[in-house]
């Protein structure tokens, strides 16, 4: 009996490595690129630093977080640069009532396009690429039209203490971040809407024969990504002191997709790894300052993040098999 078992043993463990490899791998790389830069870059290790990087990542963070649910549901979400336009360009117009109104009607912009996409997946069956692309392209064009075509100077101290401030050496928009990521984590782990979210990205038609209110939970995806996106535009919009449509938010969702593949979450939906989104963002946002702090064009990082899209996507294609 020993003789089987140890052999069963044997061929156990060596499968077991890629799969670990395939769930873990962006922490090991995240330890990786942290430990070259330690060596390799000048003035890493500085708390100035450290905070730039966690301050230029929030707004990836926090509309891959949305991504990542939108995802699970064997979807996806385009638009959402151009709710972080849309949201930057309501901003000013509200701003004169007081900063709540004004972050409320920007999170508002980002509902009814949330609306707008979920009711064109979920209730008129448009592929999710195709009904966000749509958005993608006519979202930024209100956008402009919104701001007039140019940037608008935000002056209000409130909302720009939001992007600036912090509490115990931690920035405002930081905490933001991590009190998002927490919420989602225990929703998905906790709670029914989290796990019907992942029966209906797991196999759609099973959860509607099972009698699961799958259009309800599509149409909250997508609205959830669009709250998050508007968001992450009223964030931008207070770190720059500025509205800026023609460039908030442009190609971010490339690095929410980016950011959620790497973390684990496979295109194919079914499963959602909001930790490994945060961990994929961070590292993401530390690979390309890298380069630049080494003197590389940032058009060599967007190569790099093209790279890591295929490997992550085939590694996920190979556990499927």
């Amino acid at each position: 009996m020993s003789a089987p078992t140890t052999l069963t043993a044997e061929r156990t463990r060596p499968a077991l490595r890629p799969g670990w490899m395939r769930d873990n791998g962006v922490y090991v790389a995240l330890v990786i690129i942290l430990l070259v830069n330690l060596v390799a870059t000048d003035n890493f290790v500085t708390v100035s630093n450290l905070r730039t990087q966690l301050i230029q990542v929030v707004p990836v963070v926090i509309v891959a977080i949305g991504m990542a649910l939108v995802i699970g549901t064997e979807g996806i979400d385009l638009s959402v640069g151009s709710v972080m336009a849309l949201s930057a360009a309501v901003l000013p117009l509200y701003i004169g009532y007081g900063p709540a109104a004004a972050i409320l009607m920007s999170l508002l912009t980002g509902v009814g396009v949330g609306l707008v996409n979920g009711w064109l997946v979920a209730f008129i069956g448009l592929q999710p690429i195709v009904a966000t692309l749509a958005l993608l392209v006519a979202g930024r064009g209100l956008a402009v039209v919104i701001g007039g075509g140019r940037q608008k100077t935000v002056t209000d101290t409130t909302l720009l203490d939001l992007g600036s401030k912090e509490v115990a050496g931690v920035p405002y928009i930081v905490l933001i971040a991590l009190v998002i990521a927490a919420l989602a984590f225990v929703t998905l782990k906790t709670t029914t809407f989290g796990r019907q979210l992942v029966a209906v990205g797991g196999n759609r038609l099973a959860a509607e024969l099972a009698g699961l209110p799958v259009k309800r939970i599509l149409l909250g995806v997508y609205v959830i990504s669009g709250v998050l996106a508007a968001l992450a535009g009223v964030i931008a919009t207070a770190r720059l002191g500025a509205s800026a449509p023609n460039n908030i938010g442009l190609n971010i969702e490339l690095s929410a997709i980016t950011a959620v593949v790497v973390g684990g979450t496979p295109l194919t939906g079914g499963r959602v790894r909001i930790v490994g989104a945060v961990a994929g963002a961070v590292l993401m946002q530390l690979i390309r300052s890298s380069l630049i702090a080494h003197d590389l064009h940032d058009s060599l990082a967007q190569m790099v993040q093209a790279a890591i899209i295929l490997v992550a996507v085939y590694a996920q294609r190979t556990k499927a098999r």
